[in-house]
């Protein structure tokens, strides 16, 4: 027996490996999720530690070094010692990617040279576990999911940390504040703030619309009159309603027998959404109680809940019988009726499909078969959140069993003197998957649409009564709830306008990860960007103010759209499609078409400097109560509805004080009194802070006392508070796992970053010098500097515009 160990991802996943398969594989060493992180650049080239508008990117790939914090340092040398005299490792981390990298980062950090083989579990109880291990694969086989994971988290470094670092450099000229940049999280701060720009400049639109009563020989039902184009005037509504009075004539009816399959089963995102509008639970906290009922002590009877896809492997089959006896011991779920014969639904409509989980390590969520046995005595275990949950999945997984749910549509139409009117019914012949969800009751039969329609013949008679106006309205569309917007991250296809490419994004995951989404809007919350009201996530003022400089600098910044291009080259890289280095290129070519942009613009001044956009203008600064009580009572009196957002701004608010407050004609006030007026000790008080704090006192501040009172308060408070973008940095580092640091070094390297540099290349031709072609490049005369590869002058140039490297 060769002298073997066990690398698991964390100290429970190793004590449920070692209750399961003992010592048998060597001994069973837990990490605590990343044990090494990337070098920071300086760590790479020198001349990068000071801040300057260039691409990150070293030559080769940034190495790793051991990670600080918590046990790593221990874990992380109990696992070095034993690689010494290792001749075989059983990587038994988890199935993701994630878990890949986890794992095989640390042999390839110590050159670890013996045999690898991979454990691959998606349930976490010991009869899965030990089948694991009796199927395990050499690692080789796995070595796409390791590039992509290496390609994801390299490209996110040189990404955030170049862009992060060229946006304080050009856009933050003259403060010390940094600007985040962050490949999925600006993006998916970009979603919630144009989705909020969309709600505050909407203006609602009336329409109008005719329902009536119809008589039958059956009984009586509603129609309605709503033309595709809608009615916006009330007097041609009037003249429907003068058609319809009365009126008798013949329906025209249609029946049809229709049918419809169960939804797909369960990813994270979508157990997400419905737990967050069902439950009004955040995001992490689903991932978190799932978790639970994944490896919690006592439980595990759930899959690995982190799924990216909604099938199930062909293999899983042979399962259903013994789950289905399984799941009838919970007293809510034998209510539903017993699937008999189960249906099997295979292909891409159905449940069990191999070709969708392509480029996947795990399928959708499902209870787990070598636990559902003992269902009886862990349901008394669970927590009544985890009990919700599980409800959630073996419903699913039920409905998917059972017989299609079949209905008669019934439409009538009308035709009212040259107006349609029309109603619809639904009558269930079969519930079918439906009896799983016997309180659910979709969007598409809520109103009208659920009527229950009288026995109707085509050609009847049906007679008019009572027709009336319905007064409507535009709305805007909803603000986002966190499952929602984990929602939108994944279809970020949606915001993407060319047909081509949105159908290539559909096959795509989104943006971010399953494992990330809801640690990236927490992070935005955490960061003061977006800001939780009710159920609701609305972006801060400074959220929406770093989004218009980052927009106006270069729309591709906050982008979902090219975001959701990347992460499909990424994603590509676990099928073949695609390898680790050219998929970093791609990453690498957009920033650095971003970085140009931006230098480009701040040549000529283009994009508004950080310290005027957000640091100096009233817009970040909520008005005084009296300001707001001032413009409410303006708008009472002169019948007008104040802008939207001039409750949180004081530039909103000051503009409308300014173009409706009573202004005095020959020294007489027309009305109430205006707002005071700014004195000259306050304006030699803000001039003086404003000097001090290196900043310029805003026009809207000088419109009134109370406005710069507010000013001046924002500045003290500022200055008592930690540094408003401060935050800002650690969307540079999302999913780069930087080297941890001391909470000294932590503030200095964020609060006061390194003076920027301005753009200051190197003499010489920059050069594109793909990866692995270092030795060519230096015989052609090529050189590499802080600023990257670059030709010195003098050096003939053909030989690299032949390569293409110009």
């Amino acid at each position: 027996m060769p002298n073997q160990i066990v690398i698991t991802e964390k100290t429970s996943q190793a004590k449920d490996v070692r209750a399961a398969v003992g010592l048998r594989y060597g001994d069973i060493l837990p990490a605590e999720g990343h044990l090494l992180d990337l070098l920071e650049p300086e760590d790479v080239v020198p001349a990068w530690k000071r801040w300057s508008p260039i691409l990150l990117r070293p030559e080769g790939l940034y190495d790793t070094r051991p990670a600080e914090g918590g046990n790593k340092a221990a874990k992380l040398k109990a696992i070095r010692e034993a690689l010494r005299a290792a001749e075989r490792v059983w990587l038994a981390t988890d199935c993701d990617r994630e878990g890949q990298l986890i794992g095989q980062e640390i042999l390839e950090h110590y050159k670890y040279r013996g045999e690898v083989m991979r454990v691959l579990f998606t349930a976490q109880d010991s009869q899965t576990i030990r089948e694991a291990f009796s199927r395990a694969r050499p690692n080789t086989e796995y070595r796409r999911l390791y590039a992509a994971a290496v390609a994801r988290r390299q490209a996110d470094q040189i990404y955030n940390l170049s862009l992060t670092r060229t946006a304080t450099v050009i856009l933050g000229r003259g403060t010390r504040r940094v600007i985040g940049v962050g490949r999925v999280k600006t993006p998916t701060l970009a979603i919630v703030c144009e989705r909020e720009l969309e709600i505050r400049n909407f203006v609602p639109l009336p329409y109008f619309e005719v329902i009536a009563t119809a008589k039958v020989a059956g009984g009586q039902f509603q129609m309605r009159y709503a033309p595709q184009d809608r009615i916006v005037r009330r007097e041609l509504a009037e003249d429907v309603v003068k058609a319809a009075e009365g009126f008798k004539g013949a329906l025209a009816v249609r029946v049809e027998d229709k049918r419809q399959g169960p939804p797909k089963l369960h990813d994270l995102p979508s157990l997400q959404k419905l737990c967050s509008s069902r439950f009004g639970w955040p995001a992490s906290k689903t991932l978190e109680v799932a978790q639970q009922l994944y490896d919690g002590q006592g439980k595990k009877i759930i899959t690995y809940p982190r799924a990216e896809v909604r099938y199930l492997p062909q293999s899983l089959i042979s399962d259903v019988p013994r789950m289905l006896a399984g799941l009838r011991v919970d007293q809510s779920l034998s209510a539903i009726p017993a699937p008999e014969p189960p249906v099997i639904r295979r292909g891409a409509s159905g449940t069990f499909y191999d070709k969708g989980l392509e480029g996947a390590s795990h399928h959708a969520v499902i209870p787990n078969v070598n636990t559902i046995d003992k269902l009886r005595e862990v349901w008394p275990r669970l927590s009544s959140d985890e009990k919700k949950l599980f409800d959630v999945i073996a419903r699913a997984y039920l409905s998917t069993l059972m017989p299609d749910f079949r209905y008669r549509q019934t439409t009538a139409t009308l035709d009212v003197r040259g107006f349609e009117f029309r109603a619809a019914g639904r009558q269930p012949i079969d519930l079918g998957w439906r009896a799983a969800f016997p309180e659910w009751q979709p969007a598409d039969e809520k109103g009208d649409e659920a009527q229950l329609l009288p026995l109707l013949q085509n050609g009847e008679t049906a007679q008019l009564q009572d027709p009336k106006i319905e007064d409507k309205e535009t709305r805007p569309p909803p603000r986002y709830n966190e499952g929602t917007l984990i929602e939108a991250m994944q279809n970020a296809w949606r915001f993407v306008e060319d047909g081509v490419l949105r159908d290539r994004l559909k096959e795509a995951k989104g943006i971010g990860t399953p494992a990330t989404r809801a640690e990236i809007i927490g992070g935005l919350t955490k960061q003061g960007f977006l800001i939780a009201q009710g159920k609701h996530i609305v972006p801060t003022e400074a959220g929406l103010s770093l989004f218009g400089i980052l927009k106006q600098a270069d729309p591709a910044l906050v982008d979902p759209g090219v975001t959701a291009q990347l992460e499909c080259l990424l994603d590509d890289v676990v099928v073949g499609k695609q390898e680790m280095v050219g998929a970093i290129d791609a990453v690498c070519e957009v920033a650095q078409r971003i970085i140009g942009k931006l230098i480009e613009g701040g040549a000529i001044g283009g994009p508004p400097l950080l310290g005027a956009a957000v640091g100096n203008g009233a817009a970040a600064y909520p008005p005084t109560r009296a300001m707001k009580r001032f413009a409410d009572g303006l708008a009472r009196r002169n019948g007008i509805k104040p802008p939207p957002g001039y409750k949180t701004s004081m530039s909103i608010c000051g503009a409308f004080l300014r173009q409706h407050a009573p202004k005095k004609i020959d020294g007489e006030a027309t009305g109430k009194l205006e707002p005071k007026s700014v004195s000259p000790a306050q304006s030699l008080y803000a001039n003086k802070i404003a000097l001090k704090h290196g900043v310029v006192v805003p026009d809207e501040a000088k419109s009134n006392s109370a406005a710069m009172a507010a000013w001046i308060d924002s500045l003290k408070r500022t200055k008592r508070r930690k540094s408003a973008l401060r935050p800002a940095e650690s969307i540079a580092h999302q999913s780069t796992s930087p080297r941890k640091r001391s909470r000294k070094q932590k503030a200095d390297a964020v609060a006061v970053p390194p003076t920027p540099a301005q753009p200051n290349f190197v003499t010489g031709t920059p050069l594109r010098i793909p990866y692995g072609n270092k030795e060519v490049a230096l015989k052609l005369g090529a050189r590499y500097g802080s600023t990257g590869w670059y030709a010195p002058p003098g050096i003939d140039l053909s030989a690299f515009g032949e390569r293409g490297w110009l």
